[in-house]
């Protein structure tokens, strides 16, 4: 069935020294960058994934291989424009998406307004983008890493 599809995608980083922190495109002022053959962008990467999902295609790693030079230190803005060709050649356009950060810091309302439009004008439709805390448990409590999860909404163009 070809209709209107929805699919869903998760991405999670560690934190590193060294590097800059990418979140849905933007650079955010922080210590530390995330971890990642990329460049870890966690929004970006679950989205990529939401959207692959929801046209019926393979996973981010099987489109970009971790172990590829390639993919080396690949910007999440250059990922979204790829996938987004992707699910197009599909035969889909992309309604809309929503990706929702789970991180203590940084804080990332300064920076929503920013990931949303630079999302939403790289893939050709609205994207929004929370953020939330757990509460101090686990990884992401811990202030170890970012977690993402995101889900798109993708619909056949006639």
């Amino acid at each position: 069935m070809r209709g209107v599809r929805v699919g869903s995608g998760l991405d999670a980083h560690r934190f590193g020294s060294g590097r800059e922190l990418m979140l849905g495109t933007v650079r955010v002022d922080h210590d530390q960058g995330l971890v990642g053959h990329s460049d870890g962008d966690v929004i970006a990467h679950a989205v990529c994934d939401a959207l692959l999902a929801a046209a019926g295609l393979p996973d981010i790693g099987a489109h970009f291989p971790p172990g590829e030079p390639e993919w080396a230190g690949a910007p999440g803005e250059r990922l979204l424009r790829l996938v987004r060709r992707l699910v197009e050649a599909e035969g889909y356009a992309v309604v809309n998406a929503h990706a929702v950060a789970v991180c203590e810091r940084p804080k990332l309302a300064p920076y929503r307004e920013a990931m949303q439009r630079s999302l939403s004008d790289i893939l050709g439709a609205p994207v929004s983008v929370h953020a939330t805390t757990s509460e101090g448990m686990g990884f992401t409590g811990r202030g170890e890493g970012i977690a993402c999860q995101a889900v798109a909404l993708v619909e056949a163009r006639s």
